[in-house]
């Protein structure tokens, strides 16, 4: 379909007033050429691949946001999961991987790179076992690479003894970056159900089922759909509410497949999906904690938060889905306390409370999203905040992830300052009774029985 002069007009006052933009382009890279049984050459690979697909990444996304005057946010860069890529290595650390996709992100000027990745939601190879155990000095030694370790899904269940390894991972990671206000655990996930085309980082990965070279953009544009529900009158009943919704994504989602299209077409690699997440950032009206107060709810975390945003994350897709035969990765809406203005006021408040978060992860696009808890919270309580999560993950067939940082020296009250997307987190209140029993159990909780399909 092509894009009417009225359309355009609409965009660009989108962009110009309500913070729309492409949150990302990424490009993903199949990296299993760069098999090697040394760490060194492994990595030297890598860097070549990188570095030769991506050329042309940054100044084709710079000529797009010219062109088309939408603005692009991040390039970005996923690859195949590092564990599979370093299966026939001999070496212990895959470190050595980790910097090396770091400077050729630095060499092509991305803004991220995902994929150290591990898919262990049926168990854990030694290739697999090897990178969770490299994760804190990887992610404490580079800038710009992010990770993601798949622990369950609907089909296989959840893999509980990766669920404790990633809990004490988490703690070495922040405990590795403390000095940089614990950041190495935000460039770090846990999944369940984990996407193989999702273009937003830290999750991101490129799956095994892709293509060489793919495309995939990801679009934003919270404050666009707070502007419409703000100047709806407080009569509108909900079916109205979600048409406008709706409408709002099919519009946001027209602006992201041009540019997807223009994207993959100038590289000359594939165009791979449009994924339409309602992302927010710091700056004051582009929030999805606003769009629930503006459809009714008093503060964000209050009574019938999950009631809006389930009706939100519903209303995006059946928008989007309308827009492009592309449709994919995550698409709904994200809820990322630290980049959120609203959420991050919400939870200085006391309205939203991590418990509330868990209940809101049910309905969501992914689940609980850089939330900074107390330095101090142990381990067994960490492993079941992850277990909690990838159940609702699991029994609801949905994709759900855990991103939180144990702020260490810090108490509930306090903050950790990231800057730039990433915001600032509120330090949270944990529940302390979290057992010493269940998190040693080990082993692998079995499949629901909704995993039988076939």
């Amino acid at each position: 379909m092509q894009l009417t002069p009225a359309e355009i007009v609409e965009t660009l006052a989108m962009v110009s007033k309500q913070h729309l933009d492409i949150r990302t382009i990424t490009l993903g890279l199949n990296l299993r050429g760069c098999v090697d049984t040394d760490i060194d050459v492994v990595a030297a690979k890598v860097y070549d691949r990188m570095t030769s697909a991506a050329e042309q990444l940054v100044p084709v996304a710079d000529q797009l946001e010219r062109e088309f005057g939408i603005p692009i946010v991040n390039k970005r860069i996923s690859v195949t999961p590092i564990a599979e890529i370093c299966a026939a290595v001999t070496a212990q650390d895959l470190t050595p991987v980790a910097l090396s996709m770091d400077r050729a992100a630095a060499e092509v000027g991305v803004d991220f790179v995902g994929g150290f990745t591990a898919l262990v939601q049926k168990g854990a190879s030694r290739g697999d076992a090897k990178l969770m155990e490299s994760i804190p000095s990887a992610l404490a030694q580079t800038a710009c690479v992010c990770s993601s370790v798949n622990v369950g899904s609907t089909r296989a269940g959840i893999n509980m003894d990766a669920v404790w390894e990633m809990a004490n991972v988490i703690v070495r990671t922040a405990e590795a970056t403390a000095d940089q206000d614990c950041i190495g655990a935000g460039k770090l996930v846990v999944f369940c159900n984990a996407v193989e085309d999702n273009p937003f980082m830290a999750g991101a990965f490129h799956g095994s089922g892709e293509a060489d070279e793919v495309i995939n953009v990801g679009v934003s544009g919270p404050g666009v759909v707070r502007a419409v529900l703000a100047d709806m009158p407080d009569d509108a009943d909900m079916n109205t509410v979600a048409e406008a919704i709706k409408a709002t994504a099919f519009k946001i989602t027209r602006a992201g497949e041009l540019m997807a299209r223009e994207a993959a077409s100038r590289l000359g690699y594939q165009k791979g999906i449009l994924d339409l997440s309602l992302a927010p950032t710091p700056a004051e009206h582009d929030s999805v904690a606003e769009i629930l107060e503006a459809i009714g709810v008093g503060v964000c975390g209050g009574p019938g938060t999950t009631a809006a945003l389930a009706m939100l994350n519903d209303a995006v897709k059946k928008g989007g889905a309308m827009a492009s035969s592309s449709v994919g990765g995550l698409s709904g809406a994200f809820i990322p306390v630290s980049e959120d203005a609203g959420m991050i006021r919400a939870a200085e408040m006391g309205a939203l409370t991590l418990s509330k978060l868990e209940a809101m992860t049910s309905v969501c696009s992914v689940g609980l999203d850089m939330i900074a808890i107390p330095g101090d919270t142990s381990v067994e309580a960490i492993f079941g905040i992850i277990a909690d999560e990838c159940a609702i993950g699991m029994i609801n067939s949905k994709t759900t992830a855990v991103r939180i940082i144990p702020a260490i020296g810090k108490k509930v009250g306090d903050f950790l300052d990231f800057g730039g997307l990433l915001g600032k987190a509120p330090v949270m209140e944990v529940n302390p009774y979290a057992g010493t029993i269940f998190a040693h159990r080990g082993g692998r909780m079995p499949a629901p029985l909704n995993s039988l399909k076939n």
